[in-house]
């Protein structure tokens, strides 16, 4: 079977709620460390202030919603692949849509997420600090990455 994948801007009326349903079943998958509470009690902020702010593109796969990449700037917000699309490749053409875009990149990441940080590293992204805790305040460390613009594929 072919598959067919669509990069496409972000429409908030026809997005939002499919998006939101993707950050939460990827963030349980993968930020577990969390708890299930915080990463619901998440939701409220990434729905009414991360979401409007970002410049977003979705991945439609097969006519479904796959994932989305939330740029602010150069620096990617957020990076949601639904886990049935994991290892398709959707995260790495969103991040490679948003280097051609964008030029240099920069992201952050838990430092307890090993899977995203080789995801990264395996795109030349290169550690370049890190914070003892998250942007909620809790005491999760994040680690900061970029990607050089020249940097080849």
């Amino acid at each position: 079977m072919t598959t067919s994948l669509l990069l496409r801007p972000y429409e908030a009326s026809r997005d939002l709620e499919r998006c939101l349903a993707i950050w939460r079943s990827a963030s349980e998958n993968a930020h577990s460390f969390l708890g299930l509470d915080q990463i619901r009690s998440d939701e409220e902020i990434v729905r009414e202030r991360y979401m409007p702010m970002a410049e977003i593109t979705v991945a439609e796969r097969n006519g479904e919603l796959a994932g989305f990449i939330a740029m602010l700037g150069g620096f990617i917000g957020g990076l949601f692949v639904s886990p049935e699309h994991h290892r398709h490749g959707i995260g790495k053409m969103l991040v490679q849509d948003a280097a051609r875009r964008k030029g240099e990149l920069e992201v952050e990441v838990y430092q307890e997420n090993p899977r995203a940080l080789a995801f990264y590293g395996s795109l030349g992204f290169r550690e370049v600090g890190e914070r003892p805790l998250d942007d909620m305040g809790r005491p999760h460390a994040l680690v900061r990455l970029k990607r050089e613009a020249d940097k080849p594929w």
